[in-house]
Order: C-alpha cells, then sequence, then structure tokens
C-alpha cells in the first residue's frame, strides 16, 4: 500500500510539472501543431543546407547581432554590417543561403522598369532592393505566391517572406504562439528582433504579401 501511495505521488508530481511548463509556456513549434515543417529542394549555396533553413539562419543571426534601425542611403548600396532597417534583415538572409538580393532585384528592374512604380523609370542600384515596394514587385514576379490568411497555420513557413503595406517586410520564425501564429523575424528598431507579433502588427498594418522562394 505504501509503495502504491508513493508510485501516485510521483505520477502527481510529474503531471504536475507538465501543467505548469504547458500553462506557462510562450513557444512553440510546428511539431506542436502536427505541422510539417518544409525544406527546400534547392541548396544554391551547396553548404548542405537546404535554402528554407538558410534563410531562417541568416534571418536569426540578423536578429541576434541587432543592428542599429538607421534609414540613410548609403552609395555602393549596402549598409554596413551593425546599421540597417527592415529590408536589410531580407538581402542578408538570403544572403545566407548564397542569394544576392540586390543583383537579382537590379536586374528585374532593368528588365521590366515599368513594373516598378517606386522606381518611377529612374533605377538607382544603390536604394532599389532596400525599398518594399519594390522588393513587393519583384517577388511577386518572381517567387511564389502564398496566402496572406493568418489562420491558415500550416501555409507560414519558417524562411518565408511578409510584406505589411508598403512599408515594411520580415521573415517567418520557426517560433510560434499558443495559437500556432509564427513569431515574427524583423527590424523596426525594438530591443526583441524575433517576436510574437505577426497578428498585431496585421492589425496595424495589413498583411499585402506572403512568399516564398521556388
Amino acid at each position: 500500500m505504501k509503495r502504491i501511495i508513493v508510485i501516485f505521488i510521483f505520477i502527481l508530481a510529474i503531471v504536475s510539472v507538465v501543467f505548469i511548463y504547458c500553462k506557462n509556456r510562450s513557444v512553440y513549434y510546428a511539431q506542436d501543431f502536427g505541422i510539417e515543417v518544409l525544406t527546400s529542394q534547392t541548396d544554391y549555396d551547396n553548404d548542405g543546407i537546404d535554402d528554407y533553413t538558410d534563410i531562417l539562419q541568416g534571418a536569426k543571426m540578423e536578429a541576434k547581432n541587432k543592428p542599429k534601425y538607421k534609414s540613410t542611403y548609403y552609395a555602393g548600396g549596402y549598409p554596413p554590417d551593425n546599421e540597417g532597417v527592415c529590408t536589410d534583415v531580407i538581402w542578408r538572409a538570403l544572403k545566407n543561403a548564397g542569394y544576392l538580393l540586390k543583383e537579382m532585384v537590379d536586374e528585374d528592374i532593368k528588365n521590366n522598369v515599368k513594373e516598378y512604380p517606386r522606381v518611377a523609370g529612374k533605377p538607382d542600384a544603390n536604394i532599389d532592393f532596400r525599398r518594399v515596394p519594390n522588393l513587393q514587385v519583384y517577388f511577386e514576379r518572381n517567387q511564389l505566391v502564398l496566402t496572406t490568411d493568418l489562420s491558415k497555420i500550416e501555409e507560414w513557413q519558417p524562411g518565408d517572406i511578409v510584406v505589411f503595406g508598403t512599408s515594411h517586410i520580415g521573415i517567418i520564425s520557426d517560433k510560434r504562439n499558443k495559437k500556432g501564429v509564427p513569431y515574427l523575424i524583423h527590424n523596426g528598431g525594438q530591443p526583441i528582433r524575433e517576436e510574437d507579433i505577426l497578428e498585431r502588427y496585421n492589425e496595424y498594418e495589413p498583411i499585402t504579401g506572403h512568399y516564398r522562394m521556388k
């Protein structure tokens, strides 16, 4: 009888720990919701890591480095490593997978300048790839266009690119909240660059684009 009581108390203690853990938990992942994490069939930089994972890792490095938010014009286009805005998260994340977004955007503008209203017929390679409207046109024309409905949580995958209105852009994290909605990796000058803000930002400035590299 004493042994049964001890076992019962042990089980109760385990259940209590699990309950407290789940109650206080704030970060979840795809497997917690039975969501399959997609991997790219492409490894553009041949580093043994698929592109989607590479892009996510690049975005996380940007979040960790936390460059100072500074919006200015740079000759040559690229800001120093310790400075940047929301668009710099994107090219730096893609660079980690071997993609040079500046060259890709510049080439598409050169060949299709009329498709880029923000350029107004006057391309400027020093800044075009760092403007949200230009990036949205590029991704809309050249990459996978996906849902903007946050209730379809399985369709939001790590490494995806999301555009809010015409002024903000970020990368989807592998972290999720208790509803399964992903965290956002972005730079708006905030202290924490990977955060549970996708839903709130969508209310403030609705999502207008959701993209994934082909």
